[in-house]
């Protein structure tokens, strides 16, 4: 298998490919891009597991993104049938390759029968990989979820992924990205997950957003369409978590209730096994569960169950990506 290009390299091929963009009209710029990057996603190593590794990529304002499309193998659809779609959206310091194999979503799709997009930060948009979610004065955080969003249509055109069937899921600078997301997008997700993130509204700059994973910053009211607009939110949080303050998830929570005009009911502890314990509580309006927020006792700033050979996981558990899954088939099935 070829090696990964170095940083350096990519950085020249990026620019030999911006340079044509602004040479030609927008047809042949993004041939070039296209054939500039071939060799840079050909080098790309895909996570362990059977299944599609597919490589996309796409354009806006904000410069171009990859992203990787996992596809479970075997698949056997009917004449117009199209299969649910799960956005994985990495943190800080991960690809989405790294990202995959440590939250192990993939194998949840193979059994379950979806697809997942894991869109990729540029490092030359942020050094540590990170998606600039709190970049709001500038609008750079909305042209990043321009780009996702862009993403996420290119795969409904080009594979059997259902339109209506979308979903959102991220860790840390990632689920923030998600929230964003689904603030801006409410009509075209019918769920979002946030793992370890900080709610939008928290921040607007790099200062403050360093000041809101500290905890010390007032999450602002989310806009407010009609109620039913919004996709339902499941927060996952650790209490131990040193990165991104353990309120930021509750505030979340707070904030998708107080949008909706619901309800907070009582927590309930859940413990299975030598898993964390957690402990859980819904938000409802009448008999919907607008949110529900889980935190994990004892997990620091780690993917819960996720590969603890990995970066950012854990493998004690309590299995974050079953319990992703199994929040968003409810949504789909409403």
């Amino acid at each position: 298998m070829a090696k990964r290009k170095p940083a350096a390299a990519w950085t020249r091929l990026m620019q030999q490919s911006w340079s044509a963009l602004t040479r030609s009209n927008l047809r042949v710029g993004r041939r070039a891009v296209a054939k500039a990057i071939k060799p840079v996603l050909a080098s790309r190593k895909p996570p362990p597991g059977a299944g599609d590794w597919l490589a996309g990529a796409v354009m806006g304002t904000a410069g171009m993104r990859r992203y990787w499309l996992y596809r479970p193998p075997g698949l056997r659809l009917k004449p117009g049938e199209r299969l649910p779609l799960l956005v994985m959206l990495h943190g800080c310091g991960q690809s989405a390759s790294a990202f995959a194999a440590s939250t192990r979503m993939n194998r949840v799709a193979a059994r379950e029968g979806f697809l997942v997009i894991y869109p990729e930060q540029d490092r030359l948009a942020n050094a540590q990989g990170c998606w600039n979610w709190f970049d709001t004065r500038s609008g750079r955080a909305y042209n990043e979820a321009a780009l996702i969003l862009q993403a996420i249509d290119q795969v409904c055109l080009l594979y059997p992924a259902d339109r209506e069937r979308v979903a959102l899921a991220g860790l840390s600078a990632g689920a923030s990205m998600a929230a964003l997301l689904a603030s801006r997008y409410p009509e075209r997700f019918k769920a979002v997950v946030m793992h370890s993130g900080i709610p939008p509204g928290t921040a607007h700059s790099g200062l403050s957003a360093l000041g809101a994973m500290r905890g010390r910053r007032a999450t602002e009211p989310l806009p407010a369409p009609a109620a039913s607009a919004w996709p339902p939110l499941l927060v996952i949080h650790g209490s131990r978590d040193a990165v991104v303050a353990p309120s930021n998830g509750r505030a979340a929570v707070q904030a998708w209730a107080e949008a909706a005009d619901a309800r907070v009911t009582q927590p309930r502890s859940v413990r299975r096994g030598k898993r964390y314990p957690s402990t859980v509580t819904d938000v409802k309006r009448g008999a919907t569960t607008v949110a529900s927020l889980v935190e994990v006792d004892g997990l620091g700033h780690a993917w819960s169950g996720g590969l603890a050979s990995q970066p950012f996981g854990d493998g004690q558990g309590p299995d974050a990506s079953r319990m992703v899954w199994a929040f968003v088939a409810r949504q789909f099935r409403r």
